[in-house]
């Protein structure tokens, strides 16, 4: 039987009225006129209005109830997660000299403030990117080209039988609307150059040669033997992480980058890689050497040829050009990066409150204290506490839970023989923060230490705004404590802000966090608790038990130990209709399991494994009814809406929606004929063509393991249906034949065909 919630009275104003109404009689019989006229009968209905509020309001004391239960279970809400971003700070009219900048150092997008978590020094020169792009053009340019440049470059073809031209182009990067650069593909030698220049703003004594090489020799004094902050951050897709039994989270395989300097011949140089720039936005510190090389000295025929770094075809960034630094990963990882820059750090959306006087010791048990910001950003709360008996603070820590603090005053066990030794000394000057309410709780003297009476209490502490800290680019641009000519900027958009936890989310967690007690045991525990990741948004997951993606053909059940998660993230701009978590994403999801699974599960965090298929579809529709343009239109938005990965977005409330296409089932193109038929307007399904890549006209693509269907192709057709292979046309992708037997290429670059 259900336990319904009670209700305490149940008239209305009605009912109060009428109620009333019928005691005059008993209690003054001389009172005979009840028409509405009556200023009497009218106090009566006064009254019966206010009553029936009065009833309404003590209805609401269950729904107070369950808010009172979640705070004595000590189960709070999730706090706002903070958002992160990566920003430059360049010295564009300052002084030419290195100026270090230390952490902490307050940035503002509008009203909503970041500090850096990092240090830099910041150079006072310029930097853009260029990659070596092989020549596209069509077969008879590239053909006229290959013969001229065959005649131009001669003297470097030692044996025309093992050597060949290899003509590129010079690309800046990154350009606008890019989606990022494969280092392994997109480029000619797997290189990116980053050129270091003069800033714009420095002008030679004479403007001549002579002044500007001048003005060069200056900026590399500056800049020899300093420290050059190099901010990367990588495309994030195609992601996966494993919790290994009784570990931490594997870190993927990070490349072994190689940071040289051609001077002339490549020297490596002193990097320091302080994050994981394959798994999220992070930081290179580069040592800067003493000699750092000249480029005025080379042939014309010379610029660009073999590994020499790529040519500058704009003469105004070729007088300011200082030196190159050419980054280059060893080994076949395959690195994809969407931006690289200069004199780059890492910021936190976070405003900090210092010194703040809360009030004032009561000297009583289970003290709690409102701090004026809200919510909290944890870890981040100093609490010092000045007794009236003494003028030296004492700092109070942070504690989860107060049951595991020490007395107040430690007292031997009277239970225990004479003799015994005392307890240990637990901590006692403790409390504990509820983050996302900004609340402070006190002990009680036996389990933790009380707030002495009269007591100075001051506090430090950082709070967030949650998700109106992701910022677009271009949003963070001022600071009021940047010096004189230095000018801050985000290149890319900020990123992790989630806003707290409501209370109704929280309330439906009572029941949950009863059975599972933030343990991932069962797979029901496991939804629930990936569930309640802050700073992320999941649209799907399914838990697996006792499965392994990495054992090949395996079904759930055939690996005892392993838990399989497959995670479809809500939005996903760059593939709204095939979402894929990015690696940002899941080691937000993987540092919240870790501390939360069993030492002995293995847990694997997985994206789905798209598979495309094409559908064809022709159909007759029923005439006058609706348009054949919206008639087709609907049979394309079902079938969508069947194969997708994930509900519509006005579905998700509803318990009973389409949830997306299930694990293991395989598209069947009767099924799919069946959805069409019962499309408003479709008279008939002529025919439903299902395929693959390779195949047409399948009864039925099965799919396994982690699989889901990603429409590649779709056509609606009035009577037959297009082929697959005409549908299918130009959407195939060709296989790589290798290189073996391949003469050695000398990368050659192009000349502009204009001036700059």
């Amino acid at each position: 039987m259900p336990i319904l919630l009670p209700t305490i009275d149940d008239r209305r104003y009605r009912d109060l009225r009428d109620e009333v109404l019928a005691r005059i009689p008993a209690h003054t019989p001389e009172y005979t006129n009840f028409n509405e006229s009556d200023p009497g009968v009218t106090l009566i209905e006064a009254f019966a209005f206010l009553t029936e509020n009065l009833l309404y309001r003590s209805n609401q004391i269950p729904e107070r109830n369950r808010r009172k239960f979640l705070q004595l279970l000590g189960v709070p809400l999730q706090p706002a997660t903070a958002a992160r971003g990566l920003v430059t700070l360049n010295n564009e009219r300052g002084s030419l000299a290195a100026v270090t900048l230390n952490h902490g150092l307050e940035i503002n997008a509008g009203a909503v403030p970041f500090r850096t978590t990092l240090g830099l020094e910041v150079l006072p020169i310029e930097a853009q990117c260029f990659y070596k792009r092989a020549f596209t053009g069509d077969a008879d340019r590239r053909q006229q080209l290959r013969a001229y440049y065959d005649q131009l470059y001669a003297s470097f073809l030692l044996n025309p039988l093992q050597s060949e031209l290899e003509l590129y182009e010079s690309v800046p990067f990154p350009q606008p609307g890019n989606a990022g650069l494969n280092l392994g593909q997109d480029t000619l030698d797997g290189s990116l150059w980053i050129a270091l220049l003069t800033r714009v703003s420095d002008r030679p004594a004479t403007n001549d040669d002579a002044g500007r090489q001048a003005l060069r020799d200056e900026v590399r004094h500056q800049i020899a033997n300093h420290t050059l902050s190099l901010g990367l951050v990588p495309v994030l897709a195609e992601a996966a992480r494993q919790l290994l039994p009784g570990g931490p989270a594997n870190p993927e395989t990070q490349p072994l980058f190689a940071w040289e300097i051609p001077a002339p011949n490549f020297q490596k140089l002193n990097a320091r890689v302080l994050h994981d720039v394959l798994t999220q936005p992070g930081i290179v510190q580069i040592t800067l050497p003493a000699d750092l090389g000249k480029w005025d000295a080379l042939e014309p025929l010379e610029a660009g040829v073999g590994e020499l770094p790529p040519p500058l075809d704009d003469t105004q960034l070729s007088d300011r050009l200082i030196t190159w630094i050419r980054l280059r990963v060893e080994g076949p990882a395959q690195v994809k990066l969407l931006w690289a820059g200069i004199n780059a750090t890492l910021a936190d959306q976070r405003a900090e409150v210092r010194n703040e006087q809360l009030p004032k010791g009561m000297g009583q048990p289970d003290q709690v204290i409102q701090l004026a910001r809200q919510p909290v950003i944890p870890g981040s709360v100093r609490l010092s506490v000045t007794p009236t008996t003494q003028t030296r603070e004492d700092v109070w820590a942070e504690i989860e839970d107060l049951t595991a603090a020490g007395p107040e005053i430690i007292a031997p066990d009277p239970r225990l023989q004479p003799g015994a030794p005392l307890p240990r000394n637990t901590p006692s000057q403790v409390y504990r923060l509820d983050a996302e309410a900004g609340r402070l709780t006190f002990g009680d003297g036996f389990r933790g230490a009380r707030l002495p009476r009269d007591a100075t209490v001051r506090a430090d502490y950082a709070y967030s705004v949650g998700r109106a800290g992701n910022v677009n680019v271009g949003a963070i641009k001022t600071g009021a404590a940047l010096p004189a000519g230095f000018k801050v900027n985000n290149p890319v958009r900020t990123w992790g802000g989630a806003d707290a936890e409501q209370v109704s989310a929280g309330e439906k967690q009572i029941a949950r966090f009863l059975q599972h007690r933030e343990r991932l045991v069962t797979a029901e525990d496991f939804d629930t608790i990936a569930r309640r990741t802050p700073g992320i948004e999941i649209g799907r997951l399914e838990v697996l038990p006792a499965y392994n993606p990495e054992l090949g053909s395996n079904e759930p059940g055939d690996a005892p130990g392993a838990v399989t998660l497959l995670v479809i993230p809500q939005n996903d701009p760059a593939n709204p209709e095939a979402p894929r978590p990015d690696r940002l994403f899941l080691n937000t999801l993987c540092a919240w399991l870790d501390q939360r699974r069993l030492v002995t599960t293995e847990v694997y965090l997985r994206g789905p494994d798209y598979r495309d298929i094409w559908v064809s579809v022709g159909i007759n529709v029923v005439a006058g009814e609706r348009s054949l343009a919206e008639v087709t239109q609907a049979v394309e938005q079902e079938i969508k809406r069947a194969l997708a990965p994930l509900p519509a977005p006005a579905a998700r409330e509803c318990a009973e929606a389409f949830a997306g296409w299930p694990l293991r089932k395989a598209v069947n193109a009767l099924e799919l004929m069946a959805i069409v038929s019962r499309v408003p307007g479709v008279m008939l399904v002529n025919e439903l063509l299902l395929g693959d890549r390779t195949l047409d006209n399948l009864p039925q693509l099965n799919l396994t393991g982690l699989q889901l269907p990603r429409l590649a192709g779709l056509s609606v057709t009035l009577g037959r249906a297009v082929p697959l292979a005409q549908l299918r046309n130009g959407t195939g992708g060709g296989t790589d034949t290798g290189t073996t037997g391949r003469p050695r290429r000398l990368p050659v670059p192009i000349a502009a065909t204009q001036c700059k």
